[in-house]
C-alpha cells in the first residue's frame, strides 16, 4: 500500500479494472475525484464511491427536514386560509397571491395526485407533490408582506422570527439536494455547514425534531469523518 498523497486519499483499490470503470462513469465525471487525489485514479474512485455513501446519508436526512418543512408551511397556509374565510384550499390562490412559477407547480402537483389518487384529491397529496424549490421560493421576500406573517408561526423558534434566517439555509440546502440528485460531487461542499442548516431549520420548527431527525447513530458523522 503507496502512502498517502497531501490531500488525504488514504486507500487504494485494484489498479486492475480502475480505466474501464472511469471509462463507463465517464472521463469528465470522475475529472474531479481524479483532480483531487493528484492524479491518483484509484484514489480518486475510492473517493466517488464515498460521495455516493455521504450523499446517500444526507438525502435521507434532506428528506425528513422536506417533509416536516413543507407540513409546517402547509398547515399554517391552511389556518391562515381557513381564518380568512374562504372556500377551497389555499392552494385555490383565489386572490392571486402567488407568482406564476407557484401557480405553475401547484397546477402539475394536482393533475399529478389526480393520476394516483382520483377526484376528490386530500390537500396532502398535492402537498408531497409539490418540490422542494416550491417551498423555498415561498420563503422569498416577495411574499414577506403576505404570507409570511402567517408562516412565521409555523417557526416559532426562530430566533427574532426573522424570514431571512430561515430563507437562507433553505436555500442552501435546495441546492445541495439538487447537487445529490443529479449525482454530482459533494466534496467541496461544506458539509459540517450544511448539516447546520438543516438543524437551524428543524429547530426553527420544533427542537425534538432535530434531535428526532439526527438520531441515527452518528452515521452521518461518521461517513463524513470518514472521507478517503
Amino acid at each position: 500500500m503507496s502512502t498517502s498523497p497531501p490531500g488525504g486519499c488514504r486507500s487504494v483499490v485494484p489498479v486492475v479494472g480502475a480505466a474501464r470503470i472511469q471509462d463507463r462513469l465517464a472521463v469528465p465525471r470522475v475529472a474531479t475525484y481524479v483532480e483531487a487525489c493528484q492524479g491518483d485514479l484509484d484514489r480518486a474512485l475510492l473517493l466517488y464511491r464515498w460521495n455516493a455513501i455521504l450523499a446517500g446519508a444526507l438525502w435521507e436526512t434532506l428528506g425528513h427536514t422536506e417533509v416536516l418543512l413543507r407540513n409546517a408551511i402547509h398547515d399554517a397556509l391552511t389556518t391562515r386560509h381557513g381564518m380568512r374565510g374562504i372556500a377551497g384550499s389555499w392552494f385555490d390562490d383565489v386572490d392571486g397571491e402567488l407568482d406564476r412559477r407557484a401557480r405553475d407547480e401547484i397546477i402539475t402537483a394536482k393533475r399529478r395526485a389526480r393520476r394516483s389518487a382520483g377526484v376528490g384529491v386530500p390537500p396532502g397529496k398535492i402537498v408531497a407533490e409539490l418540490p422542494f424549490g416550491f417551498w423555498r421560493y415561498l420563503l422569498a421576500r416577495r411574499y414577506s408582506a403576505t404570507l409570511w406573517p402567517a408562516m412565521r408561526h409555523a417557526f416559532p423558534h426562530l430566533p427574532g422570527r426573522d424570514r431571512v434566517q430561515l430563507e437562507e439555509p433553505v436555500i442552501r440546502l435546495h441546492q445541495v439536494r439538487n447537487r445529490i440528485a443529479h449525482h454530482e460531487p459533494l466534496i467541496r461542499e461544506d458539509i459540517p455547514a450544511r448539516v447546520a442548516d438543516l438543524e437551524a431549520v428543524l429547530d426553527a420548527i420544533d427542537p425534538a425534531l432535530r434531535v428526532w431527525v439526527r438520531d441515527d447513530g452518528g452515521r452521518l458523522g461518521a461517513i463524513i469523518d470518514q472521507r478517503p
